[in-house]
């Protein structure tokens, strides 16, 4: 059978997966459907059973391009600002803390590692340092989205909704500026640009692109036109993006961002990008397994260490951002495992490093990050509800019988596939779920 055939029929099997298996597993056992598919790309790709060659991949990359622009598009459109500004100042403060300590501490520790162990100086290994703390930082919301369908959204469920969210923009913003910093000057221009304006052209193919497709999308509510509209706004910054050698994540975040705060169809908008974000997110893992290339045991060591560290981190990240809110106690000095969990926006970013010519330790990161999805995807759920539930007793110990109003949030966090439930959009998935959870109810405060 034509190899390309083969891709064909895969693609269309991950999008009746998304709509029929991986709900059933989510709802029936907490299972986080995904890792699979990785395995999968890995089994069928150059490497192992030879059936999907490199030249194949290569005749879908207009295909692969739109499932990165998605995932950024996803994370940007759960950002509608008048739902941004009634969430609490305590949750934006303990999320930021930990998304930027996780960020810096893993970065450091990887930077060290990676000198000592191939005997380089840290300032030669410090672009896979930083692209393994942007990596680090995005937390798959799949996880959550699971539980809030069973417990609702308490205060715990609603500030591990926004800590996703904001780590997936931390980490597409920190990835987007180590590409404009490492960029590499382009062949015959007089004048190379600067990093700082290399960032603003990121920046601007993200606006402008969105301030053109919001008047082409008008008033338009038709899911299938706005499929076709919403596609070509990704594909066209994607593409402009990433023929700069820049990342089409950050274009493409800013596209949903604006999309969904200019028009009067946010909600149609919503509903397109987190319809089509759980099959893109299962051919973007098949398409990522099937560009790994192991490398002969040298990848080991670091992706190990990479596993630990970002472990480490996340929880003392989080231990040290609720204890500065002055919540530890209420949230446990364990919360931040709830935030172990990879997903989409983790191999979003992996695999935009690896086809970048210019990254240095390419297929080391993106081992790395491939190894990490396999052993926190598939039980994030399960770490999620023990969280909620340990933080429940917590509740219901210091406050028995006392139920306070908790203010409900239109942010969550998409990529990593949600299954459309309270989680909103970003990273890892859930796009329209954020515009559900809109007003809380009768809710224990932390």
């Amino acid at each position: 059978m034509n190899a390309a055939l083969v891709l064909i029929i895969l693609i269309a099997g991950a999008y009746l997966a998304a709509h029929v298996a991986s709900g059933w597993l989510a709802r029936r056992f907490l299972i986080v459907s995904g890792a699979e598919y990785l395995l999968l790309g890995i089994l069928l790709g150059p490497h192992v059973s030879r059936l999907i060659t490199p030249g194949v991949v290569g005749s879908f990359a207009a295909f692969m391009t739109l499932a990165l622009g998605w995932v950024g598009a996803v994370v940007g459109a759960q950002f509608y600002v008048p739902d941004v500004i009634r969430i609490r100042g305590l949750y934006y403060r303990v999320a930021f803390v930990e998304a930027i300590l996780v960020f810096v501490l893993v970065s450091a520790a990887m930077a060290g590692i990676f000198s000592w162990f191939f005997g380089l100086p840290v300032t030669n290994v410090a672009q896979p340092a930083l692209a393994l703390g942007a990596i680090a930082v995005g937390s798959a919301p799949s996880g959550i989205g699971i539980v809030t369908e069973r417990v609702g959204r308490p205060p715990i469920v609603q500030l591990l909704q926004v800590a996703t969210a904001i780590d997936a923009v931390v980490a597409i913003v920190a990835f987007g500026l180590l590409v404009s910093i490492m960029h590499a000057p382009p062949a015959g221009v007089v004048r190379a640009p600067t990093p700082t304006e290399w960032a603003v052209i990121s920046i601007g193919i993200g606006l402008v692109g969105g301030a053109l497709f919001h008047l082409f999308l008008g008033e338009e509510r038709s899911g299938d036109r706005l499929f076709i509209a919403l596609a070509g706004a990704i594909i066209l910054a994607s593409g402009a993006a990433a023929y700069l050698r820049l990342s089409p994540l950050l274009p493409t975040m800013l596209i949903g961002m604006v999309l969904v705060n200019t028009s009067r169809n946010r909600d149609a908008i919503r509903q397109v990008l987190s319809k089509v974000e759980r099959p893109l997110y299962f051919v973007l893992l098949i398409f990522a397994g099937t560009a790994w290339t192991p490398a002969p045991r040298e990848w080991i060591l670091p992706a190990v260490a990479f596993i630990v560290v970002r472990a480490a981190a996340q929880l003392g990240a989080a231990y040290a951002s609720a204890e500065a809110a002055g919540v530890r106690k209420l949230l446990g000095a364990g919360w931040g495992r709830a935030l172990l969990g990879q997903g989409g926006l983790a191999i979003a970013i992996a695999l935009n490093y690896r086809i970048d010519a210019n990254s240095f330790l390419a297929n080391i990161v993106f081992s790395s990050a491939i190894a990490s999805v396999l052993l926190t995807d598939v039980l994030s759920a399960r770490v999620v509800a023990s969280v909620v539930e340990a933080y429940r007793k917590r509740v219901a110990v210091r406050l028995p019988g006392r139920r306070d109003r908790g203010a409900g949030t239109g942010v969550g966090s998409g990529t990593g596939g949600s299954a459309d439930a309270g989680a909103g959009t970003a990273g890892d998935t859930g796009a329209d779920a954020g515009a559900r959870s809109g007003a809380g109810g009768a809710q224990e405060t932390p």
